[in-house]
């Protein structure tokens, strides 16, 4: 089950020149514009979009009321078009095409199979009659195999990769728009400049543009081409390089991670290891300790060894004065006269 609340790029998205392809299906929420072409396996358009570009879907295509589609629109399977919906191309339909009141399309539509033009009812309300009726008619076990087919996580098309488009999220050449959270999947190459609440983003994913968030979390060997800051905390994996400066209250970052430009946290920035390399880490030092501690011990009996010396030469460097006489002082009876003699240096001192 999706979350409709949540902008979710799924694994192996790319945005191309003027088109974003997607590895899975598309839903795009109510009041969103977009300035490119989406290419997807199922597309669901909510009310009020614009699509700027070409509308491809790989199986079925469901645009609700009143969205407008920039270019062609075309679907391997049915399509289903809601009453006022606007296409300024022409309409290919493989399948079944079931079509609103109201539809313009400019250079008009192809369909292989039935063609149903009438005033849809909206999704909705169809359950919800549906169930009123069957409440009504006492048939309970109907009502919750109904509610188990509809709601249940366990359906054929849970692991299905979606992109989801929070609605009144926005798409342009140059950002990536919503006041939801945002999680991108492994694998993306993505073009524009990210805002959302909080961004958590995959493993080899490459953007070219910055991002803007109160949390960010980022995992390993991804490329961001650009500033990334928060108002939150920012955690950065290992192997990524960001080719701008970075912002946040507080930073955890690898110590393979590479920064280009400065970084700047008030509440400190934390610079780790993954787990794996601070066990690694503590098996060396374990292995490692003895042979530390037994240098230890030498260098503790030779600093001993040392000192010992060092005392010993201290107390023979300089001698009692005693009283000599050369020869010169002998041959000429003079009185004997204190000199002082420094041992070991050969030097004289008086």
């Amino acid at each position: 089950m999706f979350d409709p609340q949540t902008l979710v790029v799924p694994d192996g998205t790319r945005m191309e020149e003027r088109t974003i392809v997607v590895d899975g299906g598309a839903i795009i929420g109510g009041g969103t514009n977009i300035e490119y072409g989406i290419i997807a396996d199922e597309i669901t358009v909510g009310e009020h979009v614009k699509i700027y570009g070409e509308v491809s879907a790989r199986s079925d295509v469901y645009i609700d009321r009143r969205s407008e589609i920039g270019g062609t629109v075309r679907a391997n399977g049915d399509a289903h078009l809601g009453e006022f919906t606007k296409i300024d191309g022409k309409l290919a339909v493989a399948g079944n095409l079931d079509i609103g009141d109201h539809v313009s399309i400019k250079d008009g539509f192809e369909a292989r199979g039935w063609i149903t033009i009438r005033n849809p009812i909206p999704l909705i309300i169809f359950l919800y009659l549906y169930l009123s009726e069957l409440i009504r008619s006492g048939k309970d076990e109907e009502v919750e195999r109904a509610l188990d087919d509809l709601f249940s996580d366990d359906s054929d098309g849970a692991d299905t990769p979606v992109m989801v488009l929070p609605a009144k999220s926005r798409i342009t050449l140059s950002a990536i728009e919503t006041g939801k959270p945002a999680h991108i999947g492994d694998d993306c190459r993505l073009q524009g400049n990210i805002r959302a609440e909080s961004v958590a983003m995959g493993s080899n994913t490459t953007l070219f543009g910055s991002i803007r968030a109160k949390d960010i979390t980022i995992c390993e060997n991804c490329t961001v081409h650009g500033n990334i800051d928060a108002s939150g905390n920012v955690s950065i994996g290992s192997g990524n390089h960001v080719l701008g400066d970075l912002r946040a209250r507080a930073i955890n970052i690898h110590r393979s991670t590479v920064v280009d430009g400065t970084m700047d946290a008030p509440r400190g920035i934390v610079v780790e290891d993954t787990a794996s390399e601070v066990e690694e880490a503590r098996k060396s030092e374990a292995v490692g300790k003895p042979e530390m501690e037994a240098k230890v011990e030498v260098k503790r009996e030779k600093d001993k060894k040392h000192a010992r010396s060092g005392r010993n030469r201290g107390r023979k460097q300089f001698a009692r004065p005693r009283i000599r006489r050369d020869k010169r002082s002998r041959a000429k009876g003079n009185r004997r006269e204190p000199r002082y003699y420094v041992r070991g240096r050969g030097a004289e001192r008086r």
